[in-house]
């Protein structure tokens, strides 16, 4: 195993908080590889690269020699996840989390090692528990102490309902940390009023408590929002190459940094040396070709990694698209959008007169295509690059 210092190191890149950090070094002193759980209920069943942080980070436990267990949440998934919600959530049925089930796993092994990785299902130990063993574990904790967490104290001061089986969610979370014996649960930020309740139960059950890795929720392609596929600022892991590639060269210079240090697998001295050489002047956009070539590669292959650059610099230098792109969602409807709409709505005209004066005039390409038909409709679930000129493009997801 490496050295602690590095150890440490390695694990904290990037996270937001280390619960409890003494605890963690008396762990990593005693020389054994830890059990490291993360629990993701199978709720959708495509990831984008907000979710593979959180898997990042068991990669990186994964290459120090750590025992890492993916828990899925097929019990949890059928009482719905509360967290940040306003109201109640649907539970899914065990047939839906199955199904999502397989194409996360499918997805997550481009990027832990299958042979290393134990692959737990919490229904394992819940289904065995009698109504007798759920009501002494909804016991261990009163409904003041559930209040505590900021959701659903927030729902409860403004009245909106909260169903008692949403309780359950936190404790059941608790005790798979107890049923897996974990060393080290991680989560996201929203997650910790869970992820401590692990802690708690443990000591309740007389085992060592667990430390907690919080880490951080990924901004999407606009800096602004958390990423997501309904906002359409998100980087989707099955994406295809030159779409991910060309989504990645479109942050910002800023945003880059971040997706770097949560995202990718280079080394921290290597990072800190990418910095050091744009701050003396080299071009960030030689980190962020790196960078997108490093994802592509990761979830597609090397060779993609390749052809996904050189379709991009083709089009960069033809003066096709620019490496710093918006990113625009509208809502389609039922019926589709319009194009001048689109136009107008996607800032890429100031009017709809306006649109329709350039489509006439050959100025407006929808993914290199010009557009003749004024009466032209996009339909939800279409992602386009929309140009108008020659120097006014955005990548438009309709919803």
């Amino acid at each position: 195993m490496a050295a602690l210092t590095e150890q440490l190191d390695i694990i904290k890149r990037g996270c937001d908080e280390l619960l409890v950090e003494a605890e963690l070094v008396e762990k990593l002193k005693a020389g054994r590889p830890l059990r490291v759980k993360a629990g993701f209920d199978p709720t959708a069943p495509d990831l984008h690269i907000g979710h593979t942080v959180l898997i990042n980070k068991l990669r990186q436990l994964q290459e120090l020699g750590h025992h890492i267990v993916f828990l899925i949440g097929d019990f949890t998934g059928m009482i719905g996840d509360p967290t940040g919600k306003n109201a109640t959530r649907p539970p899914l049925t065990r047939e839906a989390v199955a199904a999502n089930a397989k194409t996360y796993t499918a997805q997550v092994f481009k990027i832990l090692d299958a042979a290393k990785t134990e692959i737990a299902f919490n229904s394992t130990w819940m289904d065995k528990l009698g109504a007798a063993d759920v009501i002494k574990l909804a016991a261990t904790h009163t409904v003041a102490r559930m209040l505590e967490r900021d959701d659903f104290g927030k729902r409860y001061k403004s009245n909106q309902p909260i169903a008692i089986h949403e309780f359950l969610y936190p404790l059941v979370q608790g005790y798979d940390s107890v049923a897996l014996k974990a060393d080290l649960e991680l989560g996201g930020t929203d997650q910790k009023f869970n992820l401590l309740m692990g802690r708690e139960l443990q000591k309740h059950y007389g085992q060592p408590p667990q430390c907690v890795l919080t880490m951080p929720l990924l901004e999407g392609l606009d800096g602004v929002n958390k990423m997501s596929k309904s906002l359409g600022n998100y980087v989707g892991i099955t994406d295809a190459p030159n779409d991910m590639f060309g989504k990645l060269m479109s942050v910002s210079d800023e945003l880059m940094w971040r997706y770097i240090e949560l995202l990718s697998f280079a080394p921290l001295a290597t990072i800190r040396q990418w910095k050091k050489e744009t701050g003396e002047g080299r071009n960030p956009r030689d980190i962020k070709v790196i960078f997108a070539q490093e994802l592509v590669a990761r979830f597609h292959s090397q060779a993609a990694a390749v052809g996904a650059l050189a379709d991009f610099e083709a089009r960069f230098k033809q003066g096709e698209i620019p490496a710093d792109i918006a990113e625009v969602a509208l809502e389609a409807g039922a019926g589709g959008i319009g194009i001048a709409n689109l136009l107008k709505e996607s800032a890429l005209t100031a009017s709809t007169s306006e649109a329709l004066r350039m489509i006439a005039q050959g100025g407006v390409k929808i993914d290199g295509e010009k557009v003749t038909d004024k009466a032209l409709k996009l339909a939800a679930g279409t992602q386009v690059v929309v140009q108008v000129g020659k120097r006014k493009f955005a990548r438009v997801t309709l919803r």
